[in-house]
């Protein structure tokens, strides 16, 4: 007899609907897998024989042959364990298959018959619902994280006896409901807040205009003036993901097999600092069955790539792309899959080697060349595409020794989110959130430059030897700094500021 039985395979972190189809013949004992199946799915031949028996099923001993369609598609992971089962005991007639294709079916099985969590459910789980299935199947640790997509049911179950006894009745089961997660901002403040900061009023500016505007940002600095300490607070005070935004995220952790530690839904927004050892592919993701990287996992979040001059250069060059478009496409013999990386980077580091150049008490040890082989590591199409160039100095003894604290987390966090609502109000339409992702259009739009603003500008394109997408960065931070101040044009005043940002340019 044959059994299609419907689950799903995850792509990018975007679900593809597999069949999984089942026909028990006569012939010698054996269980065929075919479809293009990984070493996974391979193995699933045993532990879902074992399963089986050891839920008190008989395992057919006949000819089993399993197709996984569509046949061109690479398959992968322990996710088909349930859907298997449940062809096999379909086939073999010892489950009703009225109701099989109704619902999608997803679980690893242990041996003993019970179902283990998997990655991916959420993209899974949002696909089935776009194809019209009445609900979803999944092990009973997968089952908030899925609830969270409106308009299916998910029914989490723990053991294959369970799967059997629903489609006998489906409807004597309850779907499980999302449960909302308290709000951990006020966690978030107290482990990293403002107020921390001692004096540094350049690098607070700096982190308010970048979480207002989506900018990117370099502190540059000697040892211990509080590069990091600033960096570390950029979360703090962004504004909390929306509904759709945290959807997102939270599919892109769930394909990685990371969202079952934060909960069913992310609701901060992320923050990943990879060590300066991080290969490029885990940089920006990849392997034979591409998986998302650093920027993806800092996607609506922050990158923060501390001491930036330690990365190899080949790696940071492949940042150059995902932070002009926000998104990554790794391409392989088989497929090509586009992973989303609209994220913001902030990155940190010394002005030379022994870290003191500038400074006004330590004396730089570093010659000239050794300065220049210095920043060589980083190219200028990579530090054209930071808005915001920072120098972070060293504090003063007073600073250092006072108790005085400056302005919250919480009090910046409201400013920005002002400035934001009105970018957000600006772009209706557009499908842009805030001032970094304005394209050239939007800047002849909304950045239009008095005679005074422009002679400013064309006299910093001649000194600092802009180039065009410089001039643009410029205009996007001139445009945040508005926003921040209420003004609905650009006066020369926020040019000027913006322009002071290019530190980097100045000092070469």
């Amino acid at each position: 007899m044959l059994a299609r039985v419907w689950s799903a395979t995850v792509v990018g972190i975007d679900a593809v609907k597999v069949g999984v189809e089942v026909d028990v013949s006569g012939g010698l004992p054996k269980v065929i897998v075919v479809g293009l199946p990984d070493t996974a799915v391979q193995e699933s031949r045993e532990r879902v024989k074992a399963a089986l028996k050891n839920s008190g099923f008989a395992f057919p001993v006949r000819q089993i042959t399993v197709n996984l369609s569509p046949a061109d598609l690479r398959k992968q992971g322990p996710s088909f364990d349930l859907p298997i089962s449940i062809g096999i005991l379909a086939a073999s007639e010892q489950i009703d298959p009225t109701y099989l294709n109704d619902y999608l079916f997803l679980g690893e099985v242990s041996l003993d018959g019970s179902l283990r969590s998997i990655a991916g459910v959420l993209p899974i789980a949002v696909t089935a619902e776009k194809l019209g299935f009445r609900g979803i199947i999944v092990p009973k640790d997968n089952a908030q994280e899925a609830s969270v997509v409106e308009g299916i049911k998910v029914y989490g179950l723990s053991n294959i006896n369970e799967v059997a006894e629903f489609l006998q009745n489906p409807f004597s089961f309850t779907p499980t409901i999302f449960q909302e997660e308290e709000e951990t901002d006020s966690l978030l403040d107290r482990a990293y807040n403002l107020r921390d900061v001692k004096g540094q009023n350049h690098g607070r500016r700096a982190l308010e205009i970048a979480a207002a505007g989506g900018h990117n940002l370099i502190f540059v600095g000697p040892p211990g003036a509080g590069k990091t300490m600033l960096a570390r607070r950029l979360s703090s005070i962004l504004p909390p993901l929306d509904f759709q935004e945290s959807l997102q995220v939270s599919q892109i952790y769930s394909v990685a097999g990371l969202l079952k530690n934060k909960g069913s839904l992310i609701r901060e927004r992320p923050f990943r600092s990879p060590h300066h050892s991080a290969s490029g592919v885990a940089l920006v993701g990849g392997g034979s069955f591409p998986q998302p990287g650093e920027i993806s996992l800092s996607h609506q979040g922050v990158l923060f790539l501390d001491e930036l001059t330690e990365f190899k250069r080949s790696v940071l060059e492949f940042l150059r792309q995902p932070l002009e478009d926000g998104f990554i496409t790794i391409s392989r013999a088989r497929q090509s899959v586009l992973f989303p990386a609209q994220f913001t980077l902030i990155a940190s580091t010394n002005p030379c080697p022994c870290g003191y150049f500038g400074d006004s008490i330590q004396p730089c040890t570093c010659s000239p060349r050794q300065r220049e082989q210095y920043w060589a590591k980083l190219s200028g199409p990579l530090l054209d595409r930071i808005d915001l160039q920072v120098v972070v100095s060293r504090l003063k003894p007073e600073e250092m020794t006072t108790q005085k604290t400056g302005e919250s987390s919480e009090m910046v966090r409201e400013r920005v989110k002002k400035a934001r609502h009105i970018a957000q109000n600006r772009f209706q339409g557009d499908n842009i959130s805030c001032n970094a992702q304005m394209q050239t259009r939007h800047l002849r739009e909304y950045c239009i430059l008095d005679d005074s603003s422009r002679n400013l500008l064309e006299s910093a394109i001649r000194k600092l030897g802009l180039s065009a997408r410089g001039m643009d960065r410029i205009l996007k931070v001139s445009r945040t700094i508005a926003d921040l101040a209420g003004d609905e044009h650009l006066k020369s005043h926020h040019l000027a500021e913006a322009i002071q940002y290019r530190t980097i340019d100045r000092m070469q």
